[in-house]
């Protein structure tokens, strides 16, 4: 993949995801450094297996977004639908995990107005999830369009722009999981 942004309107708008996310993680900084104690007496930790294994499964996604990338580019046409489908999926399990991870800190009190920890927490996290689910509903479409006959070896913009923004939301995830979840 060696174009990141093939066309200037992908490119200004991966900028204002950059710039949004780059102000989030900003606060949520600006807030933990401020704070006595992170997180806040009475709030629950953050599950660090579930979510480590959550972003194994992430990590994985990108081993298949790329396999449907490098697949379009020979012309394979049964290996691009495989490998986005499998994205999709991996992309899909991530959410539920994550959402029911969400479900347990409710559950123990962790709530958007609990305290500044779960604002900021759900604020940022919720954004990604988001980002995730635009992500994946964007896979099934070039999915269909693979199903088609939509692209080829020659014609497959539609393939890579999906793919950088793919890769974007799994490496925001490992930045945002070292920053929210260990350190």
């Amino acid at each position: 993949l060696t174009i990141p942004f093939p066309d200037e309107p992908v490119g200004v708008r991966a900028r204002w995801e950059v710039m949004l996310f780059t102000g989030l993680i900003g606060a949520f900084v600006l807030f933990r450094t401020s704070a006595a104690a992170w997180p806040p007496p009475g709030q629950p930790m953050l599950p660090l297996g579930v979510t480590l294994a959550n972003t194994a499964v992430l990590v994985a996604s990108c081993a298949t977004m790329f396999r449907a990338y490098a697949a379009v580019r020979r012309g394979d046409h049964a290996g691009l639908r495989v490998g986005l489908a499998a994205t999709a999926a991996l992309g899909s399990v991530f959410l539920l995990v994550q959402g029911y991870e969400w479900l347990g800190l409710i559950r123990h009190g962790l709530t958007l107005s609990s305290s500044t920890y779960g604002a900021t927490f759900y604020t940022l996290i919720g954004l990604h999830a988001a980002h995730v689910a635009a992500a994946v509903v964007w896979l099934l479409v070039v999915l269909g369009a693979a199903f088609l006959g939509r692209y080829s070896a020659a014609r497959h913009i539609g393939v890579q722009v999906c793919a950088v923004y793919w890769y974007f939301v799994c490496a925001l995830w490992v930045v945002l999981f070292g920053l929210v979840y260990v350190a």
